[in-house]
């Protein structure tokens, strides 16, 4: 009666000792599962933020961009409207000038 008692008993412990051996084979996968998601999603938020970083970077560059084109927009603008009116003073002129040329020619 002791014997098969044992037995059971020794069997019993076998057999938690494979259950609980399974377990930490289940519970060592599961935990490797959990570190590569995590390193994945770490990887993804990297990739991400350096998307974001060079995104906003060339935000940033066109921008500039385009208030340096609209700086020497206006500055060309002046710039001609000057010219013109020195033009326009000279062309003015510039009958006085030979009249008072001429005038002095034959004087």
């Amino acid at each position: 009666v002791m014997n098969l008692g044992m037995a059971d008993v020794l069997k019993k412990i076998k057999q938690t000792e494979r259950e609980a051996a399974r377990n930490l084979v289940s519970a060592k996968e599961e935990s490797a599962k959990i570190v590569s998601d995590a390193r994945k999603k770490a990887s993804e938020m990297i990739t991400k933020a350096s998307d974001d970083s060079v995104s906003s970077t060339q935000k940033t560059l066109d921008n500039a961009r385009e208030e340096a084109n609209a700086a020497a927009e206006k500055v060309f603008k002046a710039g001609a409207k000057d010219v013109s009116a020195i033009t326009s003073s000279a062309e003015k002129n510039q009958s006085k000038a030979v009249d008072l040329i001429l005038k002095n020619m034959s004087a």
